[in-house]
């Protein structure tokens, strides 16, 4: 599964989502019926599920709150992307595969693998796929 996120200036990027995180995205987004716009939306007292997205302070809300519940301390949003970069790379992930998914490997950043090297974001094994995090899965059979 893919996301197209819209960034800074309206960039549009697209993140490759790990099997097993969409797994559990695509059940969360059954329930109310959401096909497309905004995965992550308010849910009012009656259950209705609004059309329009979080504001960046409500996920900020939402990432303190998760990690004070857990006793990580003082966690912003930043901090769990430059942790993702740091398990990619722990993983053996290459540098210019990580800046794709993180959004710092455009032709206007200093390094430019796009359009000095040719280099392409593989969405297909992407870095973020297998990094150390993923939940263990039930195997029938």
């Amino acid at each position: 599964m893919f996301a197209d996120v819209v960034g800074k200036g309206d960039h549009v990027r697209t993140v490759p989502v790990p099997f097993w995180s969409a797994a559990a995205l695509r059940a969360w987004m059954a329930k109310p019926k959401i096909s497309d716009g905004p995965i992550f939306r308010a849910i009012n007292k009656a259950g209705r599920v609004a059309a329009h997205g979080f504001s960046p302070m409500v996920i900020w809300g939402v990432v303190k709150q998760a990690c004070s519940a857990r006793s990580l301390g003082n966690v912003a949003p930043h901090d769990l992307r430059r942790r993702c970069a740091r398990l990619c790379h722990k993983r053996g992930s290459e540098l210019e595969q990580i800046q794709f998914l993180l959004g710092s490997c455009s032709d206007t950043s200093v390094y430019r693998p796009r359009s000095y090297l040719g280099c392409k974001q593989r969405l297909r094994d992407a870095v973020n796929d297998s990094i150390g995090i993923e939940p263990e899965l039930a195997i029938s059979g």
